[in-house]
């Protein structure tokens, strides 16, 4: 690690001050009782740490196979300083709750290695019908609020670099 002329390690955090942050959030329909309560967190996360609503764009999709085409389009548009996705894949008896998870998150990471502009994975991989709920608010609290979080870091620490 690099260190200052004072002989201390420089540590570099993004913060979470948000009132000058556009966020892009893009919201898989399929199992739509989940996303949106996923956007609810997402949004609510971002207001309070001072994103204005007016910087938020929600973008809308079938399901989580087609986030990734979304997220370039945005990506490339530069009106974001952060992409969050959202959505919810509950497992099946087939192994496409599999391919669909991997293909959205390897797809939105591609875009955003190119961009330089974060994207969060907000799509939740959820083995059951219990684990969704508990991921969208229930006992292990709400994955929209965390890729909220994350996006306003990330965010934040890119301005600095």
């Amino acid at each position: 690690m690099k260190k200052n002329s004072s002989g201390k390690v420089n540590k570099i955090k993004g913060g979470m001050a948000a009132s000058e942050a556009r966020i892009a959030i893009i919201v898989a329909q399929f199992n739509e009782y989940f996303t949106e309560k996923l956007l609810e967190g997402a949004v609510d996360t971002l207001t309070r740490h001072g994103v204005k609503p007016a910087a938020i764009d929600v973008y809308f999709v079938p399901g989580a196979f087609e986030i990734p085409l979304i997220v370039k389009r945005v990506l490339a548009k530069k009106r974001a300083d952060a992409v969050i996705t959202l959505g919810m894949v509950i497992k099946g008896k087939t192994r496409h709750f599999a391919h669909v998870v991997d293909e959205s998150a390897r797809g939105a990471m591609q875009a955003a290695l190119g961009s330089d502009i974060p994207v969060i994975h907000g799509v939740v991989a959820a083995e059951d019908l219990q684990q969704a709920i508990d991921r969208t608010g229930g006992k292990v609290g709400n994955k929209g609020r965390d890729a909220a979080r994350a996006a306003i870091e990330m965010a934040n620490l890119l301005k600095k670099i």
